[in-house]
């Protein structure tokens, strides 16, 4: 059964944090997902990013079906015919660097929760009216903590997830956190090349688990 746009809103702003990942080696990913999953995730990002981003994600998807509570991703999308393909391979959500109407209205259509990238407040309001559930603020390093105070400011009830410089460390997600995010996606800062290379997946799966005690204390205070 399809997980609904909002239901996948909900356990993103849950766990607070989406994995966002991209590797050729379909048994290095395979094993980064196991670590993830380990550590408490429930939604994970594959990025769409070389050539061969389509048959690993759906070597990837069939891997991930013997976590029947995982929510598996694409990100990087950009074209219809990107979200049509990784649609038929079985993504539950669509990620976009940037707010693209083709894929909006295309998301809408097949009831597919789609998450375009804004970094303005004109981007992020034709988001919501093109019925956006979630805001994608990026690139987060560029933009900063204050961008999303002030998107709260006039926009209140828009839920925004940063990505691209979110740092793993308590006090860096407590600006996030305090500023007002729903959850935050991290990759190269959450992933390290050296575990990765090593292939430590326990160091990498223990790293994931300390970000999640991290924002759970965050959000308990």
């Amino acid at each position: 059964m399809k997980n609904s746009a909002e239901h996948i809103v909900t356990i993103m702003e849950k766990t607070g944090l989406i994995p966002v990942f991209n590797h050729q080696d379909i048994e290095v990913t395979k094993k980064v997902l196991d670590a993830s999953y380990e550590a408490g995730i429930r939604v994970f990002e594959f990025t769409n990013r070389n050539e061969k981003a389509l048959s690993v994600f759906t070597e990837l998807r069939k891997y991930a079906l013997k976590y029947n509570d995982l929510i598996l991703g694409i990100g990087t999308i950009f074209t219809k015919t990107e979200v049509e393909q990784f649609l038929n391979a079985q993504a539950d959500f669509i990620v976009s660097p940037a707010l693209i109407p083709e894929i909006a209205n295309y998301c809408n259509k097949k009831e597919v929760l789609w998450v375009p990238g804004c970094a303005t407040v004109t981007e992020v309001y034709s988001a919501q009216q093109l019925g956006a559930k979630l805001i994608k603020a990026f690139p987060g390093n560029v933009l900063g903590v204050d961008f999303i105070k002030a998107i709260k400011t006039v926009l209140p009830k828009t839920k925004i997830m940063p990505t691209g410089g979110v740092q793993p460390s308590l006090e860096n997600l407590r600006l996030w956190f305090d500023s007002g995010v729903s959850c935050v996606g991290m990759g190269s800062l959450l992933f390290s090349k050296n575990n990765i290379k090593n292939k430590d997946f326990l160091k990498l799966s223990s790293d994931i688990k300390e970000v999640l005690v991290s924002i759970k204390e965050i959000k308990n205070n």
